[in-house]
């Protein structure tokens, strides 16, 4: 422990913890508040991230405040002997505790839920009668919605996407917590991510690769690209044409999910 504690002071802090040399318990209050303050800028940056996905009645505080209990929790969690780094362990469970929240507040309102129902019935019905995607002024007429109306609507079902996707990422990449239960062990997250799988599955194999790469191994665009041998432009390219795919996909079979 002295030679824990001494690498500490001629090291920072995080870098004691990210080594193993160091476990959170046996720092100083002053180190514990340095290694939270080093990581702390990790979830503004998620919850931004997420909160750009989501309706305007979800306040950034929240998602902050569930992002500092997931870090919280990280810290005292982290086992270096699992082979993986600190912050891509601490990112996981910073975004679980985001989403978690979110499941906990049911953000999506019950008359938000209603009229994607509805839309989803006249999205398949005009594409059953037309053999193409409906138009927004479509939707509208069909529904008797307001143009907004169907706007949020629409973007209601993107945004529960964009959750799946991360609830996948979190599977796949977090594993079993220690009390040996899945992350996401109840019947409706499970149903979720069987939905979302086989739409992945559908994608050409760049675009698959673009998403296991960006979602799974946590790379950014210019490490993809480097990856992939191609332009960032050409990933950014392959990840927008990908999610707008599952988008459309998600949309047509499984609105009635929310």
């Amino acid at each position: 422990m002295k030679a824990g504690k001494a690498y500490a002071r001629q090291n920072k802090p995080w870098e004691a913890l990210e080594s193993g040399v160091t476990a959170w318990g046996e720092f100083s209050p002053g180190e514990q508040e340095d290694v939270v303050r080093y990581y702390a800028p990790k979830i503004r940056f998620l919850a931004l991230r997420l909160k750009t996905r989501l309706p305007r009645n979800v306040e950034l505080s929240e998602l902050l405040s569930a992002g500092t209990l997931g870090l919280m929790e990280a810290l005292g969690k982290f086992r270096p002997q699992l082979g993986i780094r600190f912050e891509t362990y601490a990112e996981n469970r910073i975004r679980g505790a985001m989403l978690d929240e979110l499941r906990r507040l049911d953000w999506f309102p019950r008359s938000l839920r209603q009229r994607v129902r509805i839309l989803d019935e006249a999205i398949r019905r005009i594409e059953h009668e037309k053999g193409r995607h409906a138009t927004e002024e479509e939707l509208q007429e069909a529904t008797g919605l307001e143009l907004q109306e169907v706007r949020e609507g629409l973007e209601a079902l993107q945004n529960q996407l964009w959750l799946s996707l991360d609830s996948i990422q979190d599977t796949l990449s977090s594993g079993e917590d220690e009390s040996g239960g899945a992350p996401y062990s109840s019947t409706a997250e499970r149903e979720l991510t069987a939905r979302v799988v086989p739409l992945i599955e559908r994608l050409t194999p760049r675009e698959k690769l673009v998403l296991s790469l960006y979602y799974t191994d946590e790379l950014n665009m210019r490490e993809v690209a480097e990856v992939m041998g191609i332009t960032e432009g050409r990933v950014s390219q392959l990840h927008s044409q990908a999610l707008s795919r599952l988008r459309k996909e998600f949309a047509r079979q499984y609105s009635d999910s929310i």
